[in-house]
């Protein structure tokens, strides 16, 4: 199919259902659901997709809350993985904008399978939609990755609302623990020798992580904070509860990290007379980019005259996407729907969570990643182009 034609199908196709997937955005931007928790949520995309003859498996990767629909032509061809997450922030409601990608995403795999035929006649293929929950917390990728799912993609896709419309280059590979040291109660005036506090084994850890810091790459973040102090001044705590954070941008020396971070947690408990236990813990691989996948969506980003168009972000932080994006080549559209210089996660990504402009956001995350997707199935020596970039990449990382 001609360019401009393909350009105008998809825009008439993604335009016929506009004010349908935009309802189901504010409906889920209304309903706010906590990750683990987006039962409403994620029972709409998938009816949604169920009624639009998607086979639907819901409860997969262990998750109640995730979900894995497929529509497929022939056998072989490209397998495209489109990924939503539909979580909202405690307190904060969807200050991340992720009640847009559900709608968005299904929006997507509809254009994609109802134009496959006019752009690649005869063409087999597969669309693979994964409902993703838990982002913001459990970061539930990770968990549905160990659990099976994401090997039947080819590429993995996603949007996601933006101060600008843009791709990533590199996120950080983070690991996060939840540390519980024990010690033992005493008065702390009238019998301290007989405490041993768990308080003092956190502060240890707090300080060690410090020295620790002058001797790591540039590019490492170290991060702490007390969860439970362990009660009053005049108790010595048998208790306490501190959360740490360690980031790089490269998830294999970050890795290398995790020795000595455990035995700053040894040490300070040897000083203190205490012990400790890991009490919970998350892992986000860093991002391996496909830069030619990036290429193409930017490509479709531009031809759809998206908004707020900017360069790469080169360096972003910590998603649970990275897990997918180190198996497979992957990408995720930002779209610009807030004005620039808005961060995420603050009451100006909320407050523009049901407007025009939201709405927008959610129709040029469609245009854009079912064009790439049609261009791919109509050029298959582009997906064997991004393959090889992004395997090069895997192996010189």
């Amino acid at each position: 199919m001609e360019r401009e034609k393909l350009y105008a199908a998809v825009k008439a196709s993604v335009e016929s259902r506009r004010a349908g997937l935009c309802a189901m955005a504010d409906q889920i931007f209304g309903w706010a659901e906590l990750g683990l928790k987006e039962f409403k949520s994620s029972a709409l995309l998938e009816d949604c997709l169920e009624r639009e003859g998607f086979a639907v498996e819901r409860g997969v990767g262990g998750l109640e809350t995730a979900f894995r629909a497929v529509w497929s032509k022939g056998q072989g061809g490209p397998s495209f993985g489109l990924l939503c997450e539909y979580d909202a922030l405690e307190r904060l409601g969807h200050a991340c904008g992720h009640h847009m990608q559900g709608p968005s995403i299904i929006g997507a795999a509809l254009a994609i399978r109802d134009l496959a035929e006019s752009a690649a006649p005869g063409a087999p293929f597969k669309i693979v939609v994964y409902g993703t929950p838990a982002e913001e917390t459990l970061g539930g990728k990770t968990p549905m990755m160990e659990n099976g799912c994401f090997g039947d993609i080819d590429v993995a896709l996603m949007m996601h609302g933006a101060p600008n419309t843009c791709v990533d280059v590199k996120s950080m590979a983070s690991r996060e623990f939840k540390i519980r040291f024990r010690g033992k109660n005493a008065h702390a005036a009238l019998a301290p020798d007989q405490g041993r506090s768990a308080f003092d084994a956190a502060l240890l850890s707090f300080s060690a992580l410090e020295f620790l810091r002058e001797h790591v790459r540039e590019d490492t973040r170290i991060h702490y904070t007390v969860v439970d102090a362990g009660g009053p001044a005049n108790v010595v705590p048998d208790h306490a509860t501190a959360q740490y954070m360690i980031r790089s941008y490269d998830t294999d020396y970050l890795e290398t990290l995790m020795p000595r971070v455990e035995d700053i947690w040894k040490g300070a408990c040897l000083m203190t007379g205490t012990s400790y236990e890991i009490e919970s813990q998350s892992r986000f691989w860093g991002k391996i980019p496909a830069l030619a996948l990036n290429d193409l969506i930017m490509e479709q980003a531009r031809a759809f005259d998206a908004p707020q168009l900017a360069a790469p972000r080169e360096k972003t932080g910590s998603t649970d996407f990275g897990i997918v994006m180190y198996k497979v080549p992957g990408c995720c559209i930002r779209c610009a729907f807030v004005p620039e210089g808005t961060s995420s996660h603050s009451k100006g990504f909320l407050d523009a969570g049901l407007t025009e402009t939201a709405h927008n956001a959610v129709v040029f995350g469609e245009e854009i990643l079912a064009a790439a997707c049609l261009r791919i199935l109509e050029e298959p020596a582009l997906l064997e182009k991004i393959k090889a970039d992004f395997t090069a990449r895997k192996e010189g990382r």
